[in-house]
């Protein structure tokens, strides 16, 4: 896999959302945003997720989604279970995955993150595949851009948001960021 200049990841899906916009002029791409998402909640496997992102969401499937039919939002990555990776928005876009949110002092976080999520939820570990695959994306995104930082969403929206939630395993991911390739 590699970033490419529009920032497009190459061997994976895509799948286009329209929910994104420009970034700001000048902006550049420091962040790097951990979700977890289920729809419905806690199940996995389904359509629900990428029907989200593409605006798509039957209200009358799911109990659920009446709750959140018309909510526009978009991440650049879902990881599933599987490890199966799906691009929604280039990350030279802004996709709209973190909503209200704050770093270091900075509003406005989707203006300079890229957003991942992971298909779970917090009371389900996440699988080794997925792991594996969050490691070789964020390496490839780390090449492409200046990360300096990786939060979770209930770091950059504290009291808004719980994920990645208490079963992802900072421990584990940060290692094997590092670890010898």
């Amino acid at each position: 896999m590699q970033i490419d200049a529009t920032g497009c990841a190459s061997g994976i899906r895509f799948i286009a959302s329209p929910n994104f916009d420009e970034r700001p002029a000048g902006c550049a791409i420091s962040l790097l945003v951990i979700h977890n998402i289920s729809l419905p909640p806690d199940e996995f496997g389904g359509d629900g997720v990428v029907d989200l992102f593409t605006n798509r969401l039957d209200p009358e499937a799911h109990p659920y989604y009446r709750a959140i039919h018309g909510l526009r939002v978009s991440s650049h990555f879902y990881i599933r279970r599987t490890g199966e990776i799906i691009q929604f928005v280039p990350c030279e876009k802004r996709a709209w995955h973190a909503g209200e949110s704050c770093w270091q002092g900075r509003d406005r976080c989707n203006d300079f993150s890229i957003g991942i999520e992971l298909e779970g939820s917090d009371s389900h570990p996440f699988t080794d595949s997925q792991y594996g695959a969050l490691v070789e994306l964020t390496l490839e995104l780390q090449k492409a851009y200046s990360i300096e930082h990786i939060a979770g969403h209930s770091d950059i929206a504290p009291g808004r948001k719980t994920d990645p939630g208490p079963c992802f395993d900072w421990e584990r991911y940060r290692a094997a960021l590092t670890a010898p390739r």
